[in-house]
């Protein structure tokens, strides 16, 4: 952050703190259900199996229908290896390319340490576009008509996993003085906490890393929650704004769009997904705090960086789907 606006932020925040008592303060739990200190269900987990379910009944739905590449006995087998090789490889491998570099580069083996999180919506994208391509020539379909399909349904995982980014505390959105702003008690942990006006905390561990682990510290060793509450910037919940944009109105315009004009040529869909995701993308990352030690491109994000291939490729399905995509003909 610039110097400038580091002075702007720390004379700015204290101001803000002061009405700190009029917002939410998280304190959910990342674990729906905790059976010991190293194994529990969490809700990160769990919206990845609904998300693929809830993808699954939609691709279903189409396929049914006549609105498919794939017949209706063919989705559950796809969907089970587009979440393995495209979804969770590509996540996996995108985050760690792309935000984490570094350290993936001198530990390659914490690809494998998936209960530590990290998961790029970017390299998913690009890791289940991939796969499509591989399972497309394979079963001689067409990928862009298969594209199409895929991406009715993929924004619900999309839905799901910012919630799940919400739960976790994590992901949260920049200062604010909105009325329905949170607090996340995971900021402290930030690397711009100190530079936005952050106070230091004296003897604050930091294996205490989840909302209610933090809250419970503050009961414990210092002034309970009405300290914690004070020193805490109110912030955006942007996880939720990228749920809901990115994830459920998309997902119900482009259903609406393949039920409502079956017969738009391969590819058009997926193109329009792509302009859609990266525009929502793009537009909500000006209130989303930026990746803890993230440097900007070019003056933007890095989630804003990534964001516009995906405006030259949703471009280049719709060119394509123009000039080349086959209309399908759907049958009842």
């Amino acid at each position: 952050m610039p110097l400038a606006s580091r002075v702007r932020a720390a004379n700015l925040c204290p101001a803000i703190m002061l009405a700190a008592s009029s917002y939410y303060l998280h304190d959910l739990s990342p674990h729906l259900i905790r059976f010991t200190d190293t194994l529990a269900i969490h809700w990160y987990g769990l919206a990845y199996v609904l998300g693929f379910f809830f993808t699954y009944r939609i691709m279903l739905f189409l396929a049914r229908r006549g609105l498919s590449e794939l017949k209706p006995d063919q989705v559950a087998d796809f969907i089970t290896l587009v979440a393995l090789f495209g979804v969770v490889l590509g996540g996996r491998l995108g985050y760690l390319l792309l935000y984490n570099f570094d350290d993936f580069i001198h530990e390659p083996w914490i690809f494998f340490q998936f209960n530590k999180g990290g998961m790029a919506s970017h390299g998913g994208i690009l890791g289940v576009a991939l796969f499509c391509l591989w399972y497309a020539r394979r079963h001689h379909i067409s990928w862009t008509g298969l594209g199409d399909t895929l991406v009715c349904g993929a924004p619900i995982g999309i839905f799901l996993g910012r919630l799940a980014n919400f739960i976790n505390g994590e992901l949260f959105g920049r200062v604010t003085s909105v009325s329905w702003a949170v607090q996340f008690p995971t900021e402290l942990h930030h690397h711009d906490y100190y530079a936005q006006g952050g106070r230091l905390i004296p003897g604050f561990p930091d294996a205490v890393q989840h909302s209610p682990e933090i809250i419970a510290w503050f009961e414990e060793n210092r002034g309970g929650r009405e300290e914690l509450m004070q020193i805490l910037h109110p912030r955006h919940p942007s996880q939720l704004y990228e749920a809901l944009g990115e994830g459920l109105l998309l997902c119900a315009l482009l259903l609406w769009i393949r039920v409502r004009f079956p017969r738009l040529p391969h590819g058009a869909l997926t193109g329009i997904f792509f302009l859609l995701y990266a525009v929502v993308r793009i537009s909500l990352e000006n209130v989303r705090q930026p990746d803890d030690g993230a440097t900007p491109i070019w003056g933007l994000t890095k989630g804003q960086f990534f964001s516009l291939f995906m405006v030259v490729a949703g471009i280049g399905f719709l060119l394509f789907a123009w000039l080349r995509g086959k209309r399908p003909d759907p049958q009842s």
